[in-house]
């Protein structure tokens, strides 16, 4: 599986990818709104988790690589994730603080927005945050996703629901 933009090409995750991906996830910055950064385990079993979510569900957090010299600098898909006690599909994102501000999520976000809606019979993807983690929800806002609810969650105190749905993506893609 391969998704390319302009500038990204996304890829399943292996478990060579482990170096570049624990230096994104046991980043203290990127991993700000986690209960805390990744040990070298927690990132073995992220790579895995989504290998299995691949053979079960045809679809996980993939490798975000850059298009011109191959080099990951995230993750970002869609896993299924308990969203306010419902199993949704969520898209999810990671991009190394060194890329921050430069489009790379939200460009990423975008086509696997597209790649689900186009793959899947999803009537509508969610993307879910801690209430204090604006750059993930302005992502969200920036794939045409509106925010849906604010709810309880043990993990982040609030979290902030975002989606679009199909009906709405037709309009916006």
């Amino acid at each position: 599986m391969h998704i390319q933009t302009n500038r990204l090409l996304l890829r399943e995750l292996i478990d060579e990818d482990f170096d570049a991906l624990f230096e994104i996830l046991s980043d203290s910055e990127v991993m700000k709104y986690y209960p805390k950064p990744f040990d070298a385990d927690r990132v073995k079993g992220w790579i895995k988790w989504n290998q299995e979510n691949y053979k079960n569900y045809g679809f996980g957090l993939w490798a975000v690589c850059l298009k011109d010299s191959g080099k990951l600098i995230g993750d970002c898909g869609v896993t299924i994730q308990n969203i306010d006690g419902k199993l949704l599909p969520e898209i999810g994102y990671h991009i190394h603080k060194d890329f921050w501000q430069q489009g790379f999520a939200s460009e990423a976000a975008v086509a696997v927005r597209d790649w689900a809606f186009e793959n899947t019979e999803y009537d509508c993807l969610y993307s879910y945050m801690k209430y204090s983690n604006v750059p993930s929800y302005k992502t969200a806002q920036k794939i045409g996703m509106k925010k849906l609810k604010e709810y309880p969650d043990e993990k982040n105190d609030v979290s902030f629901a975002f989606g679009i749905s199909r009906e709405e993506w037709n309009v916006v893609k």
